[in-house]
């Protein structure tokens, strides 16, 4: 039998009785691993996805194993579903204990979607950020927010004056730069919950390269070709580990120590410069905000 997720991660003995957990893009893949790991652990899961029909299969296996789910169906291209996904999350629990932005994609078309901001950005980072945004009254103390990021960011700048004409990146190129921003979302969320005297923990990860999520049907020929009939290959990462890299961020004790690190699987990784940057942190923070509409969260007092 394959090693579950939870004890890849080490935290097989950790209680999540009484926790409430929301897993963003967790019908299939990483997310789906990590879902059904919670259960066992003894959370109750909001599942979340675009498949109804996967939703339910989740939910059920959930409820098999004696975990409380349910299932809400939200396209990640349309704000007015993300804030939806939020308030019934809200609704259905008493607050949240977990929240793991993982919902995400690389896409090789070219449109605008939502505000009118390009598809991999919005649906990368600027989703999460609003489903963020609209639950962190709804955080518990010593919550964690897990957001799952990639070492594709490296390379990437942080670039916004391309999101919104159309004439923007695609493929990985599009990818990098999302990714880049999640890392950057994750650091200053941490920041400003530290400053807001929250004690809710904010980090990003990257699971792996993993063929089970599927990531690899996006790749040019012959790399697609040669993921299908391997499945895996050398130096790349399984379902369960891509599912335990974000348990640990999720769960470890050791995680708990300092907010916002990006983990490279189990590992405390520096990102590059780039994502490192406070000012770029910053600016990406107001970008969103005026991006969707809304006021900046966590905002601080002189600036409300």
């Amino acid at each position: 039998m394959p090693t579950p997720p939870e004890a890849l991660a080490d935290v097989a003995d950790v209680d999540c009785r009484g926790r409430t957990a929301l897993v963003t893009g967790s019908t299939r893949g990483i997310g789906r691993a990590a879902a059904l790991a919670l259960g066992r652990l003894g959370a109750d899961v909001i599942v979340h996805g675009r498949d109804p029909a996967a939703g339910a299969e989740v939910m059920s296996t959930l409820s098999d194993l004696g975990a409380r789910a349910t299932f809400v169906e939200a396209d990640f291209t349309d704000p007015d579903a993300v804030r939806r996904l939020a308030d019934t999350a809200r609704a259905w629990a008493d607050g949240l204990d977990l929240l793991l932005n993982n919902a995400g994609g690389l896409f090789q078309e070219q449109r605008l979607v939502g505000p009118g901001v390009e598809l991999t950005f919005h649906v990368n980072h600027l989703a999460p950020y609003l489903l963020t945004a609209h639950l962190l009254d709804a955080l518990q103390e010593n919550a964690r927010v897990v957001t799952t990021a990639s070492e594709a960011h490296r390379g990437a700048s942080l670039a916004l004056d391309r999101l919104t004409d159309g004439g923007g990146r695609a493929g990985m190129g599009a990818y990098s730069h999302s990714k880049l921003a999640n890392i950057l979302f994750a650091r200053e969320l941490g920041r400003r919950l530290e400053e807001a005297g929250r004690s809710v923990v904010s980090h990003s990860v990257h699971p792996g390269f993993v063929p089970g999520s599927q990531f690899g049907r996006f790749l040019p020929g012959p790399l697609t070709s040669l993921f299908r009939l391997l499945g895996v290959v050398p130096g790349t990462s399984s379902v369960a580990d891509g599912a335990a890299a974000l348990l640990h961020a999720a769960l470890a004790p050791a995680a708990a120590a300092a907010s916002g690190q990006y983990f490279s699987g189990q590992q405390s990784a520096p990102p590059t410069n780039a994502a490192r940057d406070p000012e770029a942190a910053q600016r990406l923070w107001h970008y969103s905000a005026d991006a969707l509409g809304i006021d900046a969260p966590l905002a601080p007092p002189q600036s409300r």
